[in-house]
């Protein structure tokens, strides 16, 4: 989740997943998956920023998953 400013100045927070795209018109347009639309002061370098800290700090704190840990390979028997 982020935080944005919309145009009257009211803080609004958004989920980064469901972005889709954001369009640089005068203003900062979101569209979302839901096909909301929010438009916000935020620039569109700004929001971009905001959501790749957020990606990081999500990410950051998921651990790598290895598939083949804890299993122990069988030794092949001799016919």
């Amino acid at each position: 989740m982020i935080k944005l400013e919309k145009l009257n100045g009211t803080m609004i927070v958004v989920n980064a997943d469901i972005i889709e795209s954001i369009e640089a018109t005068p203003d900062t347009v979101l569209n979302l998956a839901t096909g909301n639309r929010f438009i916000v002061k935020n620039p569109v370098d700004e929001v971009v920023a905001k959501v790749i800290e957020y990606k990081k700090q999500v990410y950051a704190e998921r651990k790598c998953v290895n598939p083949i840990e804890g299993f122990e390979r069988k030794e092949e028997k001799p016919f």
